[in-house]
């Protein structure tokens, strides 16, 4: 069998059935709900009905069972059902009521069972499933299959259904490729952004705040005013013009929109006292507000395209099971930005952006790669209307020599969309950055230009994000750097480090002073600690960009003494050596300390 990415699924979901026949066998109690394969492995959901929860020893002792399994060369078997009905019936009979409820819910699809059996043929385990399976066992390494962790899940994630336990796990082709991958779940594990948050002193979420809603600690509230001030220098460059909305609005406006028919769960309502028919909706975006200010002033072709954009602040609401650390949360800020154009603009305006985007992330150290999302089932719109924004997302890319994929039927429900995933320093991809094209809200809103013959047209409307979301990014960001952030962007950037408070801290305090009066964020550590404590605390802990000590030779001298997060000591340089060299890095937006140039 070749080994490719889509056999590795086979492996996977062939794994899959092992576990919960190994599972089925340890804890006679267990009730199968779902075991699909992921991208990275597999789970599988259980219903424990004797009230048991699975511990740590248990995934020992179910890794150890299918190994036991795995050694016997079963047969994995495809058998299409005959009688649905009787099925169903069988499997209510065993207690399986998950299983019934998903044939009950197929039975038309005709449905098939894996089945499980030993060298004699005799049927050992089953479940519902579609396949294709491995033909047997012998093909699955023991030694390359692994159990992860378990976690809660909702039957059907329906949190006002049964929770069910998930037991996460992986399965690759060899050992070697195992054990690469529990290298990276370590690295992940490492880079945590809530572990870091914390470590860091970054942002907390607090229960009483209420899930989902962010306090930026002054450490990363620096690095996202330095992001901001990147924002706002190069959207002006750009051509853009910046703008502020208002935190809410009234209900028609969303039904103007048609956010109320495609988007109300999602939405926090505020009703006025004084007025009981008068609604308010928490803007869950920006785009209905810029189309306003659009409406404020009269418009020809000469004066498009009107680039507008906000660091708008809105709020959308998740199951609390789905929220976590910055990376999925309830209130956050969109670098949101329309775009108003003529069709002749279109595909220009498309590659600009792309441009931004690629301009952006390289500061990052990042590469993306691009998905073209179509046409859902539930939109508004024409349709002829659909296929000339989806030609021409795809005419700008195609122009460019782009490569991207297609991910049919996810558009939001007024456009098509790009969508750029980036990759990250360990190679794990986001969705950050979005193009999404819009005829509709346009015509909804009826905003018109006049083209060169006189006649009013409406223009084209792009939806547009570079970070997509300050906090999410924020949260890649501090996973993609390990929570070393280069210097432009650090919350710390040097520590001053006396060696004795008594002989040098007069002279390391006239450091600090210029340093700040710089404009390089600086601290001064006058504790009695030790000095080797100080700079590891600075360089490890902290993870500054730079010690500078300070003893007699350094005062003498007139210099500093520096050492470099992840170098160690680089050499003495003069205060204004080391200063110029420090603003020249935080200047270029340098990924790397001056001491690697």
């Amino acid at each position: 069998m070749e080994k490719n990415n889509e056999t590795l699924s086979i492996l996977r979901h062939s794994t899959s059935h092992i576990m919960a026949q190994a599972v089925q066998s340890l804890f006679p109690s267990a009730k199968l709900a779902i075991g699909p394969a992921t991208a990275d492995g597999f789970y599988y959901d259980f219903d424990l009905t004797d009230g048991h929860s699975f511990t740590e020893d248990d995934l020992v002792k179910i890794e150890e069972k299918m190994k036991e399994i795995i050694k016997q060369n079963l047969t994995f078997e495809k058998y299409v059902i005959p009688d649905v009905e009787a099925q169903i019936k069988a499997f209510k009979d065993e207690g399986e009521i998950y299983k019934a409820e998903l044939l009950e819910e197929h039975k038309n699809d005709n449905p098939t069972l894996y089945i499980t059996k030993d060298k004699d043929g005799n049927a050992l385990f089953n479940d519902l499933c579609a396949g294709p399976h491995l033909p047997n066992t012998s093909y699955i390494k023991a030694n390359a299959i692994k159990l992860l962790k378990v976690a809660g899940a909702y039957w059907r994630g329906d949190e006002n259904k049964k929770m069910l336990q998930r037991i996460y796990a992986t399965a690759y082709w060899n050992k070697e490729d195992l054990q690469a991958y529990l290298t990276f779940l370590e690295e992940a594990e490492k880079r945590d952004h809530r572990k870091l948050g914390k470590q860091l002193d970054l942002f907390s979420v607090r229960e009483e705040l209420g899930g989902g809603l962010v306090l930026w600690h002054p450490n990363l509230a620096t690095v996202r005013e330095q992001i901001e001030n990147y924002w706002r220098e190069e959207h002006r460059k750009r051509g853009y013009v910046i703008v502020n909305t208002p935190q809410i609005a009234k209900s028609k406006l969303w039904e103007i929109s048609g956010h109320m028919d495609h988007y109300k769960e999602n939405m926090f309502f505020v009703q006025k006292e004084d007025d009981s028919d008068e609604q308010f909706v928490v803007k869950p975006m920006n785009c209905p507000f810029h189309i306003l200010i659009y409406q404020a002033n009269r418009y020809s072709y000469r004066s498009l395209p009107l680039r507008m954009a906000e660091l708008g602040t809105v709020y959308r609401k998740e199951k609390s099971g789905a929220l976590g650390g910055l990376t999925r949360v309830q209130g956050f800020t969109q670098d949101d930005a329309h775009v108003f154009c003529t069709p002749e603009q279109l595909v220009d305006e498309i590659n600009a952006i792309i441009d931004f985007v690629a301009d952006t992330m390289a500061i990052f150290n990042m590469q993306f790669e691009v998905e073209l999302s179509t046409r859902p089932e539930s939109f508004v719109g024409e349709i002829e209307n659909w296929n000339r924004a989806e030609a021409g997302l795809k005419e700008a890319m195609d122009r460019r020599g782009m490569k991207y994929d297609i991910n049919e039927g996810d558009g939001a429900f007024y456009g098509p969309k790009i969508d750029f995933k980036i990759k990250d320093a360990i190679g794990r991809t986001w969705q950050c950055a979005t193009i999404q094209l819009d005829f509709n809200l346009p015509a909804r809103f009826d905003i018109k230009y006049q083209d060169k013959d006189g006649q009013l047209k409406t223009p084209i409307m792009l939806h547009r994000v570079i970070f997509g979301s300050m906090e999410r990014f924020h949260g890649i960001l501090i996973e993609h750097y390990a929570g070393c952030f280069p210097a432009w962007l650090a919350p710390t950037q040097v520590n001053i480090v006396p060696i004795s408070n008594d002989k040098h801290v007069d002279f390391a305090e006239k450091v600090y002073k210029k340093m700040r009066d710089a404009g390089i964020r600086v601290s001064l550590d006058d504790r009695s600690e030790s000095m080797n404590y100080k700079i590891r605390e600075s360089l490890q802990d902290k993870k500054i960009n730079y010690v500078c000590v300070i003893g007699d030779k350094e005062i003498e001298a007139n210099s500093v003494a520096v050492r470099a997060r992840g170098i160690g000591q680089v050499g003495t340089f003069t205060v204004d050596e080391f200063i110029d060299k420090l603003q020249n890095e935080i200047k270029t937006r340098a990924n790397d300390s001056f001491a690697k140039a």
